[in-house]
Parts: C-alpha cells; structure tokens; sequence
C-alpha cells in the first residue's frame, strides 16, 4: 500500500508541474493576462540572505484557503521576505497527504494548506499507513468561506441550516430511492466531513446511520451533483457558488450560519523542515500574515479574484471568485442574492479577533470531534491524548515571533491559547476550558 500511494503521489504530482508548467510556456505573462498570472516561483528580494534556506515546496487545493498562499506569491510577501515558494496544485488530499510524507526529498512537498486534523494526524502515522511525519501547525489560513450545496433532485425537500423540519424527508429517502441519501466531502475525517455531521446531527438525522458518505474531489463536487452521483456536498468556495450559478443545486446553508468564524484550514509543515530552517519559517509565515492583510481588504477582492482566475491556480471564472470572496451568496432554493462579507470567508479580521492566530483551543477541537465519531480509537481515546497531540503540533509561539518581528500592533497579537467559548447554531457551546462537557453535550454521536 505504501509503495502504491508513493507511486500515485508522484505521477500525481508529475501532473501537477506539467499543468502549472504549462501554464507558464509560450508569452510571457503580462499585467493584461486574464489571470494576473506570474511564475508559480518568484525570486527572493535582494538584501534577504540571512536565512537557512531560500526555498520551499508547498501544495494547495484550489479553494478560497488557498487563497494566502497564492496571493503571498503573487504579490511578491514571500519574496520580500527573501523566500521562494514553489507553489503547486494538488490533485486531491491524499496526493497532498502521500506528497508530504514524501517531502522535497522524494519529490513531494514540506506542507501547505491542510484540513484538520491531517497535520496531527499525519503527525501521529494514523492516516499515513502507520509512518509517523511530524508536523507543526503554524496559521490559521481562512474562517468560513464554505458551503454545504445541494442537487435541484431534491429541491422539495429545501434543505436548510435548521434540518428539523427535513428528518421526515431523510427518513423516508431510502424506502422511495431504494438507497441511502448521498453526501459527499473531500477528505474523510476531517474538516468537509466534521462540518456535514455536525449540521447533520445538529438536525436529529444519525450521518452513520441514515446517509450514505461519500469522499469526492473538490473539483469534481459540481460534476457530482450534475451527473447525479450525490444529492449534497461539503467544500470550500468557489465550488458551491459555482452550483447555484450553474443551476445545477441550491446553497442549503454555509459553515459561516452553522459556526460563525469558525476555524477552517491551515498552515502547517513537516517539523523538521521548520526546526532545521526557524529564519524561513517566520520569513513564511510573516509573507502568509501579509498576504490575509491583503486579502482582507475590500478593495483588493477584484484583484484577487483576477488573480485566483487564472488557469494555473483555480480555473474558475473571475465573476463566481469574486461574489465568492465578498460573500456575495445566493442561500436557500430561491437562490435570492445576499451580500454580507461578515458571512464570506475571512482572511484577517473577525468579531473574533485575528483569523490568521492559530489558537490551540480551535485546533482541539478538530480532535474532539474525531473522538466524538471514535474516527481514531487507537490514536485518541481521552481528552488528554488530543491535548497532548495538540500541544505538540500546534505552534502559536512561531507565529506570535513572526507578528512581533513585522510589528503589528498588540491587539493583533493574542497572549493566550484560547479564543474563549464558541456557540454553534444549534446552542451547543464549546468551551476548550471543559472539552468532556462538550463532548456529553452533542446528543449524537458513537
């Protein structure tokens, strides 16, 4: 099996550098280029030679987290630091997953963007075939931004963030269809996945029991929904936007009204990439805070859809990017516009304070939820195994010495591992102070 995934993981990433190369052939790219495309690399700035290492490999999946890292390269914060990323498209998560296992050194990648909790997990060995690659967590790349998109097959049902008044539709799905209701996520046990479980137990409908789960690519959601191969899935925008302007689907409803700013995906690299280059991490993470700063400003919103529409980042038209990055949402089977940023994806400000802390009260509770689900009953099975997991991978320290080195103001910079209470829509409270009390609140779950 290890052999097989370091097979897949490299002719997955042969692909990726012959698509991205490709894109950079021929002319070459001007200001005027429907994509705003530059090099995926970009040369450290002069006067920068202090670090331990110029370059590192990263992966992305083209969703709006991504965004940071695309955007850190493109408007030159990471060379301004004097760091060159190789930025390269991943084919799905585990071809992320088996290409940083490999690293640099086999060809792969030393991290990037990931849904939680792979890092602790792969971290552990618990999703990488029992071959432990520790990792650090070192920011927060995105809260919200991600949607829960439903098929036209079952617009009767109008579907929504409150699923109580559906149960009668999902008990009765299987004995009409003659199979289960299908959903689908693009990675299991993590992220997508904790987000549709949630919604759905919040709403009295058993995810084991009573739907059929499916993993699926995040590119190929909206052929999913077309061909009808599933009736609902969980991922990153652009992808649900993309359906209700298709008119493929409906938005039911978005992680934004399920758990507003909410912890979405992460920074995170090999630990020993990081405890071998400490310069070139706080040089990384300081050109990924810029870049959230960047992103987060309304008048930038254009220009970065410009610049995520191009083929060699996320082929998607510059309009979907650009409603999807000002959290312009057309919500429910009427599809009636709303626009609210508070509601969109969230690169740097929030009610909450800074997007981009890794807080380790938010990245424990990935792990809570995988104890809720008994995902990894060998790796975790208390509250003081995911704290002691968490712990280990979670680095706030790093990022708090990146914020101070680029001065950002105090209020920008958290003292503490805990951003306080969180209350999901359904009332349920998460307070990182008392985990068990949360995990003996969800009434749902094995």
């Amino acid at each position: 099996m290890v052999k097989r995934r370091r097979f897949l993981a490299l002719v997955g990433g042969a692909l990726t550098s012959t698509i991205v190369l490709a894109g950079c052939l021929g002319n070459p790219p001007t200001s005027t280029d429907a994509g705003g495309s530059a090099p995926t690399t970009q040369a450290p700035a002069a006067g920068n030679t202090d670090l331990e290492v110029k370059t590192v490999s990263l992966g992305f999946i083209p969703i709006l987290e991504g965004a940071p890292l695309v955007i850190a390269l493109e408007k030159g914060f990471f060379a301004k630091h004097g760091l060159e990323v190789n930025l390269t498209k991943q084919a799905s998560w585990p071809a992320a997953r088996d290409n940083v296992v490999l690293g640099t050194g086999g060809g792969g990648i030393e991290g990037g963007m990931w849904q939680l909790p792979m890092p602790q997990m792969i971290t552990e060995g618990a999703i990488t075939d029992g071959k432990k690659v520790p990792m650090y967590i070192l920011a927060m790349l995105m809260s919200q931004g991600n949607g829960i998109a439903a098929s036209t097959s079952i617009k009767d049902a109008n579907l929504g963030t409150d699923l109580k008044p559906a149960v009668p539709f999902f008990k009765s799905f299987s004995q009409k269809e003659g199979r289960k209701f299908r959903a689908a996520y693009t990675f299991p046990k993590a992220n997508q996945e904790f987000w549709i479980r949630y919604w759905l137990a919040a709403g009295g409908i058993d995810p084991d029991k009573e739907v059929e789960l499916l993993t699926v690519p995040a590119t190929e959601t909206v052929q999913g929904l077309r061909n009808g191969t599933m009736e609902l899935f969980s991922t990153g925008d652009p992808w649900p936007t993309r359906v209700v302007d298709d008119k493929i689907g409906y938005l039911a409803t978005t992680t934004a009204s399920i758990w507003p700013v909410h912890p979405e995906e992460f920074l995170a690299i090999r630990s020993d990439w990081v405890d071998k280059h400490p310069k070139a991490t706080i040089a990384l993470i300081k050109g990924v805070i810029e870049a959230q700063q960047w992103l987060d400003k309304p008048e930038n919103k254009a220009e970065a859809a410009k610049i995520l529409a191009s083929r060699k980042w996320y082929n998607i038209p510059q309009p979907v990017l650009e409603r999807a990055l000002k959290g312009g949402y057309k919500p429910g089977t009427t599809a009636t516009p709303e626009t609210d940023p508070k509601m969109g994806p969230l690169y740097w400000n929030s009610d909450r304070g800074v997007i981009s802390y890794p807080y380790k009260s938010l990245t424990l509770w990935f792990l809570l939820e995988s104890m809720r689900w008994k995902f990894y009953p060998e790796t975790i099975n208390s509250v003081e195994q995911a704290k002691a997991i968490n712990d280990k991978v979670t680095r706030e320290d790093l990022w708090r010495q990146a914020a101070q080195e680029l001065g950002l103001p105090a209020s920008d910079i958290p003292t503490t591992s805990s951003r306080g209470k969180e209350t999901f829509f359904d009332g349920v409270v998460y307070d990182p102070e008392n985990p068990k009390a949360y995990l003996d609140s969800v009434k749902i779950k094995r």
